[in-house]
């Protein structure tokens, strides 16, 4: 489904390469985290997958079902299927939370040929999502993340994800911020999407997300560069003896 080929990539506006030679392939239904000290590139790569223009790839591709994405805006990329759950989400006053849900979904509705949701189906999906997030319709009123607890924050990323149902879900360190009560209601709904033909990108710094999200492969990203690959163990290892030994080795 991804497939990143020698990716090299610069902050645009003062030239610093983050990303220095980085490979990596993920396919359908696959659950792979990647995880890597400060600075090592995680958030970098995740916002030019999502197609950021404060980043410039100067060499490699990125494919995405076997065709580049490196000339789609991140509006193209989110209406093929592309999703970013952020670290730290935008709040966007005046903004209605439901509305700005009601247009992400007619609009994505549109990109796939569908026809737009009615308002009774619309809160009937928004209601059946809500609920298994231990979102309120109260919440829903408010003017998007404003106001709103680190955990709600996050609990109204995946909920937007369970209503986009997109193919490529890239989650940006979710775990941020979350008590072990919000971190299991928002890892509970990353696995109610996992299936077959969908991919999941989970970056964060520590093992403990990945006791609920477990991941079939796990990368490590130091300067830019994947410098190692192994199965669900590798957290344990990364848990027991951090980082340095890996990225000493692959030195």
């Amino acid at each position: 489904m991804l497939e990143i080929k020698n990716l090299h990539a610069r902050i645009a506006e003062d030239g610093t390469e983050i990303i220095k030679g980085l490979d990596l392939t993920v396919k359908p239904g696959e659950v792979a985290a990647i995880m890597g000290p400060n600075g090592s590139g995680k958030s970098t790569l995740s916002y030019i997958l999502a197609g950021r223009d404060d980043y410039a790839v100067t060499e490699g591709d990125i494919l995405y079902n076997g065709e580049s994405i490196l000339e789609m805006d991140p509006a193209e990329r989110a209406a093929a299927g592309i999703f970013l759950a952020f670290q730290y989400p935008m709040e966007i006053p005046g903004v209605a939370t439901m509305q700005f849900l009601k247009v992400a979904m007619n609009e994505q509705r549109k990109a796939r040929g569908e026809a737009e949701l009615t308002t009774p189906d619309f809160i009937r999906h928004v209601k059946e999502a809500a609920g298994d997030l231990e979102i309120s319709m109260e919440m829903l009123k408010r003017p998007l993340n404003v106001g709103f607890s680190g955990g709600e924050k996050k609990r109204a990323e995946i909920l937007q994800m369970k209503l986009l149902q997109p193919k490529l879900c890239v989650l940006d360190e979710t775990d941020s911020g979350l008590d072990i009560d919000a971190l299991k209601i928002v890892s509970d709904g990353v696995n109610s999407l996992r299936s077959p033909d969908r991919a999941t990108i989970v970056i964060t710094h520590y093992q403990r997300l990945l006791d609920y999200i477990v991941p079939d492969t796990v990368h490590v990203l130091s300067k830019g560069r994947i410098v190692k690959t192994g199965d669900k163990t590798l957290a344990h290892e990364l848990e027991a003896h951090g980082y340095a030994d890996i990225i000493n080795a692959a030195a």
